[in-house]
């Protein structure tokens, strides 16, 4: 048997299925099965030191200088960095910075050109 999701609204793990619906039975919430496989599917946003949505393919402008860890280069503040990769974990930004090589980004650290 397949685990129920917990209910959205109070987290409840006592949750039933009733035909097409889930329900809790601890606050009387009730949602359809399909609301349920749609709401594992959010969408991450990343943006930029001024707030602006950062996409994959994206040319972003380093505003600090900022060291780099185990050298003693610098990447210094304008740097311009292309076609940038977002992904999940510590740092937001995967790229390629001419000079220093395969980097690490985090997004406050830049703004979208």
């Amino acid at each position: 048997m397949a685990a129920l999701p917990p209910c959205p609204k109070c987290q409840s793990e006592l949750t039933y299925e009733d035909g097409a619906m889930f329900i809790c039975p601890e606050c009387a919430h009730e949602w359809s099965k399909d609301a349920a496989a749609d709401a594992g599917e959010e969408k991450r946003v990343v943006r930029d030191s001024n707030g602006t949505e950062l996409h994959d393919g994206d040319t972003v402008t380093v505003i600090k200088d900022l060291k780099v860890k185990g050298s003693s280069s610098v990447v210094k503040v304008g740097t311009k960095v292309k076609n940038i990769r977002l992904v999940d974990g510590d740092h937001d930004i995967d790229c390629k910075i001419d000079g220093i090589g395969q980097m690490g980004l985090k997004s406050e650290f830049v703004k979208k050109v």
